[in-house]
């Protein structure tokens, strides 16, 4: 068994315990990562954002395909099945898992790969996939192990026909009609993806409408679209019991209805990777959702333990997590890296998407805000009609007497991306924050980002 002695160790190599131990290195540390799989990239590489991403990009493509008018000159609408469509995941996360690789390679950070635990305060042990145990001793750890799907002891997932979130990529077939249990991001994300194939989809949601922490008009729009896309969404639902079957699965609901799909796809909360760490070592304690709590500086209550992403829960997003890990890092080297992040733009890849950040009307409405809104339909924007993308819009929400822009709400094509620009004007101190900057800058035509010009007008015509 061989020791080795590092400044800093982090545990998962996930976008937070990437941006850990890149920043960590680069400040001058002698840096290790330790990771329970024997590929970099944690669960967003290889089992969440960028296979489910890369599988919706997919399917907008033979949505697109199988819609449009021009290419049925060329031949009949295609079907593509599942197993497919997943092909090309697979090629873009052996991408990543390359170019992520070579990120610790340029910046001598050693990878140990293997299950870590804490001894001590200041002690990690990894045992590798070979049975070899690895000590690393290290001044400060990061805990960056992420999350995996919550799974109830009342449900059978090792039957077949039963999945989560992780087990979906290894779906065989294609299903004529899939039950998602669950409708946060995820269930919706993959409702879309599963509907774009031609699959029925049963989305059993527990609340009174998708995505509540959501602008109530754009929550409308996405239930306005899967109804319309063979998805039925049924609200205030929840289940008592799963039957799993020869030829498919039974959700059993407390309302007394019953739901017969091919296969279900439990996608309703996420547990943090604690339970393996050895926590109860160094006496740092996990939620009901094995999550762990820190400071604004990203502390634990252990102080030369950090934690980042997924495994201190809000806002569970990849964007997030890997901000959060490299302002871990910050507060230990202090280089001025550290923020506490909290501007953190809505991301929900449906089809269409879905993107925002700020309040919504909600919010100001109860705040007694004086907000006035601004909007852009996408049916009337140039770039959309040419990209045949006319479902959408965007929406400011701005101060009526200030033109502070308040939040901005993005629902269809490239939302994403569009919502960074009135991102970037809400970041800006005090009168630069304004309304008036998206009517007196010149946006490129055609372009989506040409909607917040279409919306600011829109806004100021309702001024009086």
């Amino acid at each position: 068994m061989a020791v080795y002695n590092y400044d800093v160790v982090v545990l998962g190599s996930g976008p937070a315990g990437e941006g850990a131990a890149m920043n960590a290195a680069k400040a001058g540390r002698k840096v290790a990562m330790v990771d329970s799989r024997r590929q970099v990239g944690g669960n967003c590489t290889h089992l969440g954002t960028i296979p489910s991403k890369a599988l919706r990009h997919s399917v907008r493509q033979i949505m697109q395909f199988n819609t449009n008018p021009m290419f049925r000159a060329i031949g009949e609408p295609r079907w593509f099945s599942f197993p497919d469509v997943l092909k090309s995941a697979e090629r873009v996360i052996s991408k990543q898992v390359a170019s992520r690789t070579g990120f610790y390679a340029r910046n001598r950070v050693d990878l140990f790969f293997g299950t870590g635990s804490f001894t001590d305060e200041q002690t990690i042990e990894v045992v590798c996939a070979n049975g070899v145990v690895e000590t690393l001793m290290a001044k400060q750890i990061i805990i960056a192990t992420g999350s995996r799907p919550y799974r109830p002891a009342d449900i059978d997932f090792s039957h077949s026909r039963i999945y989560d979130s992780d087990t979906i990529l290894s779906l065989g077939h294609t299903p004529r009609k899939l039950i998602v249990y669950g409708a946060g991001v995820i269930g919706c994300e993959y409702a879309s993806i599963f509907s774009g194939l031609g699959v029925l989809v049963e989305l059993v949601d527990n609340r009174e409408q998708l995505l509540s922490f959501l602008d109530s008009e754009i929550s409308q729009a996405l239930s306005y679209h899967f109804s319309n896309n063979n998805i039925t969404v049924r609200h205030n639902e929840e289940y008592e019991r799963v039957e799993g079957v020869e030829n498919g699965v039974i959700l059993h609901l407390k309302s007394g209805k019953k739901i017969k799909a091919d296969a279900l796809l439990w996608c309703n909360g996420r547990t943090g990777n604690t339970d393996l760490l050895g926590l109860e070592n160094i006496g740092i304690k996990v939620n009901g959702r094995g999550q762990i709590s820190v400071d604004e500086n990203y502390r634990t209550s252990v102080p030369n333990i950090y934690g980042a992403g997924d495994v201190i829960g809000w806002p569970s997003l990849a964007s997030a997590a890997h901000d959060q890990g490299r302002s871990a890092a910050g507060s230990i080297v202090d280089n001025g890296s550290w923020r506490f992040v909290n501007d953190v733009p809505t991301g929900i890849y449906t089809i269409p998407e879905i993107s925002s950040i700020g309040k919504n009307e909600q919010e100001l409405t109860q705040a007694k805000v004086p907000y006035e809104v601004g909007k852009a339909f996408f049916k009337s924007m140039a770039r959309a009609q040419i990209a045949g993308e006319p479902q959408g819009m965007l929406k400011i929400l701005f101060h009526r007497e200030t033109l502070e822009v308040l939040g901005v709400h993005c629902f269809g094509y490239q939302a994403s991306e569009i919502v960074h620009i009135g991102q970037a004007i809400m970041n800006q101190p005090g009168e630069l924050n304004t309304l008036k900057y998206f009517v007196n800058t010149t946006f490129n035509y055609p372009t989506m980002a040409e909607a917040y010009r279409v919306a600011a007008y829109d806004g100021l015509n309702r001024l009086f």
